[in-house]
Order: structure tokens, then sequence, then C-alpha cells
């Protein structure tokens, strides 16, 4: 399969007539969209905001004049997304650890909200209990609640997977656990929430760390204040842990401390399999108050027919996702969260990577989607509805390539696979850099978990190959630290802040080489006669072989 990939990617590069040829995608065109996204005019693209609307016509309007067909069934450019949108008025929170009350103030010390459908939720007199990453994992023998009943209880966990010290050489992490310095899905906050509901706690207090979080805590205060959204459940969300929260690590050190208990010793703990819930002596009262709606959002999708009448019903499809943090009216000075780079700069990658396929284009042999996705920042929920309501089946979706922040900083020698080694897309990625002189480099912050962290995931979750292209770290012409310096400086200074803007030092030649290569590993994957797979080891191949084998399974 990876053959005939490679095959039909050498005679994609060696064409020049149309379609994803080098140089196709214009950098003015990429900054001309990201300056049109991200102005204030937009406000920040919020969900079921103002800025939807305007973000809406836009997309729409880039679709169809590019002459490509509406992407819904239905016959227009949009897939309508339910959404529960749930804003907190006011939290508040307290321990009572043998005689000494330590009290929560929100935003320095906690950031709290629920899921439930209640205007008002609390939590009494409730006993809490560190419970250290608060993971189960059957195949690794992990189960960091031991048989504790936590129904009712209070909580309390790390981030990230627990980094299990190699036997063999304990400065690294074991591989057999948790696949040593990646993330796994057991780290991410999304999962410990889900785990913490199903074992019936009631309330789930995440300790803040940067460096395993990987953002400073100003990211989930910017996260977690403003309006959440979520996908309207049946029974309300009653089966949803009652509080969910991000706790300040100073103010953590402070609960542990009147417990009697120290937080490095228990990451300690933590660290092993045979690790116990060690009970706080604490008692824990919580009451969130906050108002409901109910709204719709939108996904907007544009999509090309294939040509070969046998694959056509098959579909690449291409995601990135419009929507932001909207506007913060309680802020100072500027109050537009304008998210140039996280998404408007994925949204133009997929626009212009979307005119290179016009229909006056020679067609590829599978069906183009591109998809763009609402409330990813919300928990990457237009991308969970797709999944669970598709328009064109996931048996025959044969690959999703996703674009989060793209590389706005000039060109790269290399590029960047998160989570390499899941797929045979890794292989279609790599031939297509080689074409243009370029190199494989592996992710630098594996432990970060980045590949469960944006809307292909939910697409793999459902067994559908996924790639996470990032740019790469050798940057023509600039230092060998230019790459890294340049991402934590985003991270640190605009990530999830009103400070997202255009750049004047942007070099947008960068984002334009990246299209034209991931133009290429669409076309490749939409013209081989296999479809990609995952590979042995994947937590999602089984899903996939399943999906398939129904497919063909006499009806």
């Amino acid at each position: 399969m990876c053959q005939a990939l490679t095959a039909a990617l050498v005679l994609i590069l060696a064409w020049q007539g149309g379609g994803a040829c080098a140089g196709e995608v214009s950098p003015e065109a990429v900054l001309g969209h990201i300056k049109a996204l991200a102005s204030d005019d937009f406000e920040g693209r919020g969900p079921a905001t103002p800025g939807e609307d305007k973000t809406v016509d836009y997309l729409v309007g880039q679709l169809r004049g590019m002459g490509l067909a509406p992407g819904n069934p239905d016959g227009s450019y949009v897939q309508e997304v339910p959404l529960v949108g749930f804003k907190v008025k006011a939290s508040s929170g307290s321990f009572d650890v043998g005689g000494t009350k330590v009290e929560l103030k929100t935003s320095d010390d906690w950031v709290a909200t629920s899921r439930r459908k209640a205007d008002r939720v609390t939590v009494e007199n409730s006993d809490v209990v560190f419970v250290g990453y608060g993971v189960v994992a059957p195949e690794y023998g992990w189960d960091d609640y031991k048989g504790l009943d936590v129904r009712g209880k209070t909580i309390v966990m790390l981030v990230n997977d627990p980094p299990v010290p190699d036997p063999a050489d304990p400065s690294k992490l074991d591989p057999a656990f948790f696949k040593g310095r990646a993330m796994t899905y057991y780290g991410r906050w999304t999962y410990k929430y889900e785990i913490a509901s199903e074992k019936g706690a009631a309330a789930a207090i995440l300790i803040h760390e940067t460096v395993p979080a990987g953002y400073p805590y100003s990211v989930v205060i910017g996260s977690w204040t403003g309006e959440g959204f979520d996908i309207p459940a049946a029974d309300g969300n009653a089966g949803r842990v009652a509080v969910e929260s991000w706790i300040a690590l100073e103010t953590a050190q402070k609960l542990l401390k009147a417990s009697g208990q120290d937080l490095a010793t228990l990451k300690e703990a933590a660290r092993r399999p045979d690790f116990k819930p060690v009970p706080l002596g604490a008692r824990a009262n919580f009451e969130v108050t906050k108002v409901d709606r109910e709204v719709k959002s939108r996904n907007v999708i544009g999509r090309l027919q294939g040509s070969d009448p046998k694959l056509a019903d098959e579909h690449v499809v291409y995601t990135a996702h419009w929507d932001h943090l909207g506007r913060d009216t309680t802020l100072k000075g500027d109050q537009i969260f304008n998210g140039a780079a996280d998404n408007a700069s994925g949204v133009a990658g997929v626009l212009e990577i979307a005119r290179t396929f016009s229909p006056e284009a020679a067609r590829p042999r599978r069906s183009l989607l591109f998809l763009f996705v609402t409330a990813e920042e919300k928990g990457l929920l237009g991308s969970k509805f797709y999944a669970g309501h598709p328009l064109y089946p996931l048996e025959t979706t044969a690959a999703v390539v996703n674009l989060d922040v793209i590389n706005l900083w000039g060109k790269t020698e290399d590029v960047i696979s998160i989570g390499a080694g899941l797929s045979s897309l890794d292989e279609v990625l790599a031939d297509a850099a080689k074409a243009q002189g370029r190199a494989i480099s592996p992710d630098e912050d594996p432990e970060k978990g980045y590949y469960y962290r944006s809307d292909h995931f939910e697409f793999a979750k459902q067994g559908v190959p996924a790639l996470d292209p990032k740019s790469g770290t050798r940057y023509v012409g600039r230092p060998s630290d230019y790459g890294k310096m340049t991402r934590d400086r985003y991270t640190q200074v605009d990530y999830h802040k009103v400070t997202d803007e255009v750049k004047p030092d942007w070099d947008l030649a960068g984002a334009a080489q990246d299209m034209d290569l991931f133009a290429a590993v669409g076309r490749a994957v939409a013209d081989a006669p296999e479809l990609p797979t995952w590979k042995p080891g994947s937590e999602f191949k089984a899903r996939r072989e399943a999906m398939l084998k129904a497919r063909v399974a006499p009806k």
C-alpha cells in the first residue's frame, strides 16, 4: 500500500498541469485570509455570536467562489451543530483540613465549572482523596483508584501520564508504560474528567503544572472563564462529575501541606503501579452557579467530486477549526481574542489547499472534503459532532489531514508529524517532504500529547487514519534554536490571549511551502489504489479494522 501511495505521489509531483504542484499556494493569499478572519470585525469568532455569522458567511463565500460544491448532501455548505452553552456566574470553594480552612479565590486559586444542566450545582462536606494521575489502564496493569469507592468524594489528580522510570536507565521513561515520553489519551485532562464521572466522583480537581500541561495557568483561566459549550446529552449530563476544576500549583501545595502531605513525595509515589489513593483528611465544599442556553453552531463543508466512479464515494478530509475565544467584555482595553495563529491560520491554509484542487484542475480519483469545524476551543465539539453524525460514512473516509496553527515564521528544512508511528500516512508525508528537499523531524514535545488535542483526534477515535502535520524546527537562514524560541514565545505571550494577532514580522513563505506539501499528501491518498492503515500497536487500529470488515460483510 505504501509503495502504491509513493508511486502516485511521484506522478503528482512530476505533473505540471494543475493540482497540488510545488509553488501553487501564495503567501499573500494565506495572509489575506488570516487578516480577514482575525480582524476585530469578526469579534474573535466565538460560536453562537455575531462573529460566527461573519465567519460562516466568509467561508461559504470562499468555497462557492472556488467552484466547490456544497459539502452537505442537503445542498448546503453547512452542518448544524446543536450545542449547550454554559457560563459560570460565580464559583466558590473551600477545604476544611483539621481546623484549617483553605479558601479558593476564583482565577487566582482555581477555576471551576459544571456540565450538568442546572443553574446551581453544589458539593457539600465531600471527602478529599488524592488519586495520583487518575488513570485506569488495564493494558498496562495500572489502576490509580485500586478499588476505592470514590462516589460522592472529591478527587485531586495530576496532569499527564504517570512518568514511570525506565529500570535500565532511571533518567528516562519506561517505554513499556504509556509510550514512554509520549503522552497517551490517559494523560489528557478530558480523560481525567471522564474517568471521574465513570467512578461517580462528586468533584474532580486537576493540579496545574506548566511543563506537563504544556501551557501556563493563565491559559486555563482564559479558556475556563468564558462561556463553555457541550453537545447536548439526553440526561442533561446528570451522570457527569458535578464540579470540574483546575487548581493553581501553589494552592494545591497549600492544601497538601495542611493535610500533612508533600506534593513531591506524592508525585514520586504516583509514578509506580502499586500506588494507592491517599485520603487527605479534608472536606470540600463547592458551589457553582451558571446560566445555560441551547444554541446552534455550524460546521462549514465544501466538496470536490472525485474523478473515479469506483472511488468517488470515498473521501479525503481536510479539517481546521474556525472558532476562537470570542470577546471578553470584562477586560479593560482590548477585549477581542482574535486568534490569528489559532486558528485563522489553519483555516487560511485549508482554503488555499482547496484552491489548488479547484474544479478546473485535474480532479483526484477520490473525493475531497474541506471541513471547517466549530467549537474546537470548547472541547473539539464540532469535529466530535461530525464524527458522530458524519455526512459521509466514516468507513469510506480514507484519511483526515488537520491544520491547527500553521507555520508563520519562514521556510523550514523539515516537517513534523505529530503522533508519528501511528499510521501509514507518515510515509506519504515523508515522501512528499523528500520531493520538496525536506526531511521529517521528530516531535520535540511528545509528552504534551498534541495528537490528542485537536480535531483529527475525534476522527482517529472512530478509526479514521488521521494526520496532524506541523512545520519543522530547522528554519532556513536562522539559528538552530529559532524554531523552539519562536514556539515558546508564542505559547507564553500569545496563545489564547488577546495578543494573538497578525504580526509584522511574520513570513508566510513557510506556510505556502507547507500547504503545497499537505496538498500533495492529500492528492497522493486520494489517487492511491488502497486506503491508508493504522500501524500495529496503534490504539485505533482495531476500530478501523472492525469498521472495514463490517463494510464488506454480506448484507
